[in-house]
């Protein structure tokens, strides 16, 4: 009798949890991830031994960057049920957004197993050999890519990358060619092709690949500082400023197109709005001292003699035997009618001058000084006005991936709350209700009734 009495309670508990992560994928397809997230943690607390739960939490933290969370998820629901391949696939992409490509690769190779034929893992896994310089093997992935789908375009855009990085720009070539007759509409090929016309320095057909990938992928930023580069040595000036513009509009950050946009403003005569650029470096990078030389110059043509000489200080104590500089301090110095220290300046410059003429021998550089430089391709400090370029060429690979979604990327201020507020309603978080009971304020309450 008793089991008979228990059987309609079970019962309920099953139906529950299935109602629960029925709204919780309901909250998913609206892109709530943070309210499924609630829901499938219910589901968990209630059931910690079922799989699904976890896999559904884990997709909707993959929705939120938060891959650490997506991980730990995956990897407890692979433990309660190891066949499924589409856990190995999530948890494979969340190790490569941590830059963990080695596990993605195990992650892939257990879900490829099971379902050989899954043109997104076997796509993924090669990037991922590609990022490890594990070119040999990637090599023979993309030969059972092409046997299996002579048609894809993205398998030639990755040879050639390969390619390239070995050296063999003609091969490479050759091998973007093929991919754009497959798909003209592959920003990745043109991307990559655009990176050998600028290799050759052939800006005018690099502009034009960049030109189709940026209609393909508008929001790539790196494919504008390309572009930059390109039309800079066309003279179009006027075009460069736009792209790194744009570059800074679509990643705030950017070193690149924040440093050359800086320079570009100083050539048409826009000293302090090159100045804000530069302190945007520094204030990033305190240490670069060619973004500090180039913003000393500046503050001393627009008139800010103090904060120059400081500028000019800083680079000095680190490299003693500037002698531009000390020569360009010595006239901020006079200007401010500070004649002692321009004169103290001016004497170490024809002390060297001595030096070199007389006794043939002038300081250089230390190789700590050296290393102490942020640019380590750029440490010679007469370069300052030259546009800066990545030190080695790099790719933004496009991981392949059947999770849909977008991140919720809403900007919104935050501040402390305290724990317990006073309210007259109930507290709410959407899932459950409630309401502490705090006995001063009861009595307070009972106190001072109206």
């Amino acid at each position: 009798m008793l089991l008979l009495l228990l059987l309609p309670f079970r019962a309920m508990a099953q139906y529950n949890v299935e109602h629960i992560l029925l709204n919780g994928r309901s909250a998913m397809y609206y892109e709530d991830y943070i309210l499924a997230i609630q829901y499938f943690t219910r589901a968990v607390d209630a059931k910690p031994y079922l799989y699904e739960p976890w896999y559904l939490r884990a997709i909707a933290k993959f929705y939120l960057d938060d891959y650490a969370g997506t991980i730990a998820d995956c990897s407890q629901a692979i433990e309660l049920c190891p066949y499924i391949s589409k856990m190995y696939e999530l948890r494979g992409l969340s190790y490569i957004r941590q830059q963990q490509f080695n596990d993605a690769i195990a992650d892939y190779n257990t879900a490829l197993r099971m379902e050989p034929d899954a043109q997104n893992m076997w796509l993924n896994r090669t990037l991922c050999r590609v990022e490890l310089k594990d070119y040999a093997q990637a090599t023979l992935d993309l030969d059972t890519l092409i046997s299996r789908w002579p048609t894809f375009a993205t398998v030639y855009t990755i040879r050639a990358e390969i390619a390239m990085q070995q050296g063999d720009t003609t091969l490479g070539a050759q091998q973007l060619d093929k991919s754009l007759e497959l798909d003209p509409y592959n920003a990745q090929a043109w991307m990559v092709r655009a990176g050998i016309s600028l290799s050759k320095s052939q800006w005018q057909e690099a502009d034009e690949q960049l030109t189709h990938a940026i209609r393909l992928k508008p929001t790539m930023a790196s494919n504008y500082v390309n572009r930059a580069l390109a039309r800079l040595n066309q003279n179009n000036l006027r075009g460069a400023m736009a792209d790194y513009d744009t570059t800074i509009d679509l990643d705030s950050t950017n070193f690149l197109a924040h440093f050359n946009r800086g320079l570009l403003r100083v050539q048409v005569g826009d000293y302090n709005r090159a100045v804000d650029d530069f302190d945007f470096i520094i204030s990033r990078e305190p240490d670069n001292v060619i973004a500090i030389y180039n913003r000393a110059t500046l503050l001393q043509r627009t008139g800010n003699l103090r904060r120059a000489i400081d500028d000019y200080t800083r680079i000095i104590k680190q490299f003693p035997n500037f002698w531009i500089g000390l020569y360009q301090r010595a006239e901020c110095y006079r200007k401010l009618g500070m004649t002692r220290q321009a004169a103290a300046d001016e004497a170490r410059i024809v002390q060297a001058q001595i030096n070199k003429h007389f006794n043939g021998t002038q300081p250089r550089w230390t190789a700590a000084q050296r290393r102490q430089t942020r640019k380590k391709s750029e440490i010679d400090l007469s370069k300052y006005n030259q546009i800066v370029v990545e030190d080695e060429p790099t790719v933004e690979h496009e991981y392949a991936s059947t999770y849909r979604g977008r991140v919720q990327h809403l900007r919104s201020e935050s501040t402390p709350m305290p724990m317990y507020t006073l309210s007259t309603r109930p507290y709410s978080n959407t899932l459950t209700a409630s309401a502490a009971f705090e006995p001063t304020v009861e009595a307070y309450n009972q106190q001072h009734r109206v």
